[in-house]
């Protein structure tokens, strides 16, 4: 498998002195390990023996359409932020950072492949066409999921950690076995099309790789020749414990002792990511079984609303990765190649705009549903200790209501 090594970093627009600077690569971890690279930081287009010809089918249109995404859902991390700081969600899970690790891999997917995300996904939701507003439905409290996933093959989010990655190769395993029904029953059929073949991916983060989910998970996509990617996104930080001490060696050797392919890729490179993800699918569809990809990322904000990373983690590292940014160098190479003018940029910041609002109006006129719908929808058919909760519910909210004082008229004449 060929990948390029990363060139040395400049980090322009800095005043991070040297010494700081190579005291934070060495707390970050900065890769040894090969990692496919193809724009680099300064917006200069590389090169690789076997991911530059996914980039080279890469259109204009279609390099715009990746810098549009990662604005808009980078907006609408922004407004998510907000409305949960004014209490109108409960919880938010900030993406900024990783927007390149996800625009580029869910655009790399297609229709007929199913998707298992983890909580911070909203990026892939994008690319997968789900209403980014029914998204906040779960975070507002008002809903278990919010959206239908047979509309988009996009699973609703795990909140558990971990728990999706033995879902998506059981998903695998089915897409599979039902592959292989649909070809022995098209023997002798001739004419008839074929139903477009299929894979899954499934996300999890660096912390999640530590989970045991996670190595059974690739145990049985390994030993059935599963047609999954695990797609890892290494954002250096699982809440407050750094990726060091989650693992000593790149995650992406971990698939060698499942054996299967593994590739850590630039994730803030939405090109290299593009390519790498359209490469694995395509051996997973083909029957080449499963592959892991690393995507070596940054979380830029906390992990959630109710972390605060000032705690554990310094401003000098954050620092760094910010000038990594995927949306810069991005940028960076549509101007050098003339493939986007100061009015697209200014069209992607209002349609960024256009969507925050639409996302704001739809939160705050969300209904917050009736309690006792939990109740009804436990079981099937009515369940006598689910009658016991609910009649104790009803009589301590009756607690609350108000009571009509005895003296009622006198007390409404008197105010008269």
């Amino acid at each position: 498998m060929g990948a390029t090594h990363l060139p040395s970093t400049e980090f322009d627009g800095t005043d991070i002195d040297d010494q700081l600077e190579a005291e934070a690569e060495a707390q970050l971890g900065a890769p040894a390990e090969p990692m496919v690279q193809l724009l680099g930081p300064d917006g200069t287009l590389g090169s690789d023996p076997v991911f530059s010809k996914y980039a080279e089918k890469l259109d204009p249109e279609t390099l715009r359409g990746f810098y549009a995404d990662m604005s808009k859902i980078r907006r609408f991390d922004v407004e998510a932020t907000a409305l949960q700081r004014q209490g109108q969600l409960a919880l938010w899970v900030p993406l900024t950072g990783q927007e390149a690790a996800q625009i580029g891999s869910g655009r790399a997917s297609q229709p007929q492949d199913y998707i298992f995300p983890t909580y911070r996904e909203h990026g892939v939701a994008l690319t997968r066409n789900v209403d980014l507003a029914e998204l906040l439905r779960q975070f507002r409290g008002v809903s278990n999921g919010g959206w239908n996933p047979k509309d988009t093959n996009f699973h609703l989010y795990t909140l558990v950690l971990a728990a999706q990655t033995p879902h998506a190769v059981g998903y695998a395993m089915g897409i599979q076995r039902d592959q292989r029904l649909a070809a022995a029953n098209a023997v002798g059929e001739a004419g008839q099309p074929a139903e477009p073949k299929a894979a899954v991916m499934v996300y999890f983060g660096d912390g999640a790789s530590s989970e045991g989910d996670v190595h059974e998970s690739m145990v049985f996509a390994s030993s059935y020749q599963a047609p999954v990617v695990f797609f890892c996104q290494n954002n250096h930080w699982a809440i407050s414990v750094p990726s060091s001490v989650q693992t000593r060696v790149p995650l992406a050797n971990r698939a060698k002792g499942y054996g299967f392919p593994g590739i850590r890729v630039d994730g803030n490179d939405v090109i290299a990511v593009h390519a790498v993800t359209e490469w694995a699918l395509e051996q997973a569809r083909e029957g080449n079984g499963p592959v892991l990809i690393e995507a070596f990322t940054y979380r830029v904000g906390a992990h959630t609303t109710a972390d605060d990373p000032t705690k554990y983690r310094g401003s000098a590292e954050e620092g760094l990765w910010r000038a990594k940014d995927p949306l810069e160098r991005l940028e960076k190479y549509l101007r050098a190649e003339g493939l986007a003018d100061d009015a697209f940029f200014e069209q992607v910041r209002a349609d960024g705009d256009e969507l925050a609002a639409y996302v704001r109006k739809t939160t705050h006129d969300l209904e917050t549903p009736d309690i006792r719908t939990a109740f009804a929808n436990t079981y099937v058919e009515a369940h006598p200790l689910v009658a016991e909760e609910l009649a104790w519910f009803e009589e301590y909210s009756a607690g609350f209501a108000d009571e009509e004082p005895a003296n009622a008229d006198q007390t409404d004449k008197a105010a008269r």
